[in-house]
């Protein structure tokens, strides 16, 4: 259960906030108070400690809200945040909600089982509700996407009279919303008399902004297995009065207050932490105007949006496959999703049919189409899912840019600089240079959105969600920005410059630590020496992978040489590429991982023939490459030739079957037997292993030991095996962590067999760059760890303060754990400081 924490510097006021929320969930959800100090002559103020101590109170793995008032109470909470394991750091979170309405509606929607997101959501709209019911804004139109009906699940409905004085306030609203909240059916209700349209009934200020007052009449409707139950259950509540009299009660006047802002700090979202101090750039995309018009020939209009279509879906892969090596597969799966929409038979056939019935033209047609899923994207209540409006908007954007014949915009600065604008897409904030990048402020965005995952991965400072006055700001004019608090300075005075610089120097010397290490061996406290590879895709990475301390390559995926071109590439031109890297590499292990496309990555010049409904379990990795045997053997040469002198190995990926693996190995004896024939040297004693990624390979570890060298597992694709679920899909994304006890079981019986063969084995996924893992990776045995090459100072410190008697004792605990999230607990309070 969610906990809140409420505080004041009022000890009264915050008691009295806390005992209004609990009436109105019956004491279901933890509420905790911080608030006042023991001074009995000032009684009035915050103590960062009490914070601390409310907040471990009420602490749970599905987070902890918390609401202040003004002045130091911010300042508190977020120093009472300091002082919590990191772990927990992350799931607690600071709303600028009102005290009292968010207070109401965090609760009530906490008792309704929403999550940490929805629960926010509903605090920060919660003065919405007052300000509809005072007339100080309108409610909006719409506020809930259309719903589908069938046979199976029919709609019911019931019109009810309020009979209560002061109509569905405060306690009736929660009691309505924890009710509607209990049913698996859909509850939509509107207030027939002002006319509204409807709402969804397990809101609470989605059902506050229905003004309802006395006598109004509601109309109630229930779609799903057990609407009959769940409106009978409202209707007792209706017919009990909500367990309310009727004495009639004095309102309170109500007034509204407004705050005025100064253009000097400017107060948004904490999206990335840092501080970065430049003059701001602003970034303006170029807005391609859309007119519809009338043409005769719709065909030639759809065969147009196919073409920009299938072009976009070849930059997206692009841009997929440069930032899977800038921030990682698990944060460039951002980009799988893109090519999703890209197509999704839904938008694919409404685009379609629109240009033939109104034969107007292909852009016109694909804007109305992405507009309609925007704006049902909009529409949804879970907050996580409406900002994945970004993606449709940013897939949307790329494609009319196509069909305009717009060159891409161009986001390379020429000097460091902070970057403002409106709002960064995804693939905008993926193309970003660090070096010259050294901040974002935008006017929109969320902390969760993917622009700001992207941001924290590259280590872009980022605030979010400033004033839009910030837009006005002239090329050039100083800024500081600090994105671990949410504020950011305009032409700032020399004390704050010199707070954030001392905030900003005490970063850079962490880092410079970590740097300063990182060409040295990672040896743990008690002597064992860990191996740090990097996972790279190009020759440009493979130079900032030595430059980062890299002892080797532990993959080098070969996607590359094949994606965003017509034709497979040359033996001699794969050759040219892996002779360069292995030079740069000066004789340091290099893993080649061979192509591993197909089901999510097609090539455009490989036609597959028949569409993939689960391309993730599809035609991919070994399975392709065995089906094209002349691609596959093509790579293969260029990789033997290239292994004249250097230490150079095969890595097969996707491998299921002990079947795939002999089949590979006699293809690659053919290949071996042709280069021997024509007098062609190569490593005859280079080694071959395999990708563990599919959990049948796990479950045959020990066979598969037997014909390899060499095991690396791939966690990001195990995980999601696993855990039978798509990290693209964000209903179910959560579940893929590779913290699972489930997939660290996988890790450990692959690592188990491939000792007991005798074999080495790697972990090359996302996992290993998570320093907060280091410790069970150790304990769990792995000999090497492959990670992206901007990681590696930071694991080879991380290897460097733990001992592998500590990690080994925290493996055992973590194996018996029931989930993620008390794993990273377990970890963070486990972690003894070096000696």
């Amino acid at each position: 259960m969610i906990g809140i924490v409420i505080v004041s510097h009022s000890k009264q006021l915050a008691l009295g906030v806390r005992e209004l929320a609990a009436q109105m969930v019956q004491g279901q959800v933890p509420i905790a108070v911080a608030a006042g100090i023991e001074d009995s002559e000032n009684p009035l103020g915050t103590d960062p400690i009490q914070v601390y101590e409310a907040i471990a109170s009420v602490f749970s793995d599905d987070g902890v809200l918390v609401l202040m008032d003004l002045g130091s109470a911010l300042l508190s909470a977020e120093m009472a945040i300091e002082f919590l394991p990191e772990a927990q750091q992350q799931k607690v979170y600071l709303c600028e909600a009102p005290l009292v309405e968010g207070a109401i509606a965090a609760v009530v929607a906490a008792a309704a089982g929403r999550d940490i997101h929805q629960v926010m959501a509903e605090a920060r709209g919660a003065l919405l509700a007052k300000a509809t019911q005072l007339g100080v804004v309108s409610r909006p139109l719409s506020v809930v996407s259309p719903i589908k009906t069938n046979i199976e699940s029919p709609t019911r409905e019931i019109r009810l009279i309020v009979s209560n004085r002061l109509g569905l306030h405060a306690r009736p609203a929660a009691q309505f919303v924890a009710t509607a909240a209990r049913f698996q059916s859909q509850i939509l209700v509107r207030n027939l008399t002002r006319n509204t349209e409807l709402v969804r009934g397990d809101s609470i200020n989605q059902v506050t902004t229905l003004g309802v007052r006395q006598g109004h009449e509601l109309l109630i409707t229930a779609t799903g297995s057990d609407a009959d139950e769940a409106l009978a259950a409202l209707q007792g509540l209706f017919a009990n009065n909500f367990g309310e009299d009727n004495v009639a009660l004095n309102s309170p006047p109500a007034h509204h207050e407004v705050t005025p802002t100064t253009y000097g700090e400017l107060s948004g979202i904490a999206a990335s932490p840092g501080v970065a101090i430049a003059p701001v750039v602003r970034y303006q995309p170029t807005h391609i105007v859309i007119t519809e018009y009338h043409v005769d020939n719709p065909d030639i209009e759809w065969q147009r949006l196919q073409a920009a279509i299938n072009t976009a879906r070849q930059e997206i892969q692009a841009v997929f496959s440069q930032a899977s090596l800038q921030i990682g597969d698990a944060e460039a799966a951002i980009f799988d999703a893109q090519l999703l929409f890209l197509e999704d038979p839904v938008m694919l056939e409404a685009a379609h049919q629109r240009i033939l019935d109104n034969h107007i033209n292909a852009e016109a047609a694909w804007q109305a189409v992405v507009d309609e899923v925007a704006t049902s994207y909009r529409a949804l209540e879970d907050s996580y899912l409406q900002e994945r409006v970004d993606d449709v908007v940013d897939v949307g954007r790329r494609v009319l840019r196509l069909l305009a014949g717009n060159a891409a915009a161009n986001l390379h600065l020429e000097s460091p600089a902070i970057l403002v604008a409106t709002d960064l897409t995804p693939s905008d904030t993926a193309g970003l240079d660090p070096t010259k990048v050294l901040g974002i402020c935008t006017t929109s965005g969320s902390a969760t959105s993917h622009s700001a995952i992207i941001a924290r991965t590259l280590g872009i400072p980022a605030v979010l969600g400033v004033d839009a006055q910030v837009l006005h700001l002239a090329d050039g004019t100083l800024m500081a920005l600090d994105g671990e608090s949410g504020r950011a300075w305009v032409e700032p005075e020399s004390d704050i410059l010199d707070l954030l610089a001392a905030k900003q120097e005490a970063w850079q010397t962490a880092q410079q630590e970590a740097r300063a290490t990182a060409h040295k061996p990672a040896i743990t406290r008690d002597g064992r020496q860990v191996s740090v590879f990097a996972n790279i895709g190009s020759i440009n990475d493979v130079q900032v992978a030595v430059a980062s301390g890299a002892e080797g390559v532990g993959l080098l995926r070969t996607e590359f040489l094949y994606l965003d071109r017509t034709s497979a590439p040359t033996e001699e031109e794969q050759l040219l590429v892996y002779q360069a890297i292995a030079q740069v590499l000066d004789n340091r292990p290099l893993i080649i991982r061979t192509l591993d496309v197909g089901g999510d990555k097609p090539l455009p010049y490989i036609k597959v023939g028949f569409p993939e409904a689960n391309p993730f379990l599809g035609w991919r990795g070994i399975r392709f490459c065995l089906d094209r045997p002349e691609l596959f053997k093509t790579q293969l040469r260029a990789i033997l030739r290239a292994s004249v002198g250097h230490q150079i190995k095969i890595m097969l990926p996707m491998i299921a079957t002990v079947t795939e693996v002999r089949a590979a190995k006699v293809i690659l004896g053919e290949v071996q037997a042709e280069l021997n024939q024509a007098g062609i040297a190569f490593d005859t004693a280079m080694k071959v292993g395999i990708m563990v990624e599919v959990p049948s390979a796990v479950a045959i570890a020990d066979r598969l030991a037997a014909e390899v060298d060499f095991f690396s597992i791939g966690t990001n694709d195990l995980s999601q095996y696993v855990m039978a679920s798509d990290r693209t899909n964000p209903r179910v994304a959560n579940l893929v962590d590779a913290l699972h006890p489930a997939i660290l079981r996988m890790v450990q019986q692959t690592v188990q067999a491939a000792h007991t063969a005798g074999i080495s084995v790697g972990l090359c996924g996302e996992l290993a760059a998570d320093t907060l893992a280091t410790p069970i990776l150790l304990g769990l045995g792995l000999d090497e760890l492959s990670v992206n090459p901007q990681s590696i100072p930071g694991v080879k410190q991380a290897i460097a303060r733990l001992s592998i008697v500590e990690s080994e004792a925290i493996v055992a605990s973590a194996l018996q754990q029931d989930s993620a999230e008390h794993v990273r607990e377990l970890i963070s309070t486990s972690i003894t400081p070096p000696v």
